[in-house]
């Protein structure tokens, strides 16, 4: 697992992110949830998890742990999952 700025693509838009994902990942895990309808992700090489809660604080993320590691486990490539937090949206 890494992070986009440990791959030194923090400066990325996110067509080039994916691209240069190609090959290298098999998941793609963000907070954007905007993500799946601004890009082309069904013809990726790599599936894509979308994590939603209240907001993107830790503590409000880390109760998705679970069901992502068994998201994870069964994603196809060019895949798209939204995963939603108990606490509820605003």
């Amino acid at each position: 697992m890494r992070t986009v700025p440990e791959m030194g693509w923090a400066d990325l838009d996110d067509s080039p992110l994916l691209d240069a994902m190609a090959g290298l990942f098999d998941v793609l895990v963000t907070v954007d949830k905007n993500l799946p309808k601004q890009q082309r992700v069904q013809t990726r090489p790599f599936g894509v998890v979308v994590l939603r809660a209240r907001t993107n604080r830790l503590a409000e993320l880390l109760p998705l742990v679970s069901a992502l590691r068994a998201t994870v486990e069964e994603l196809h490539p060019g895949e798209v999952r939204e995963l939603v937090g108990s606490i509820g949206l605003y």
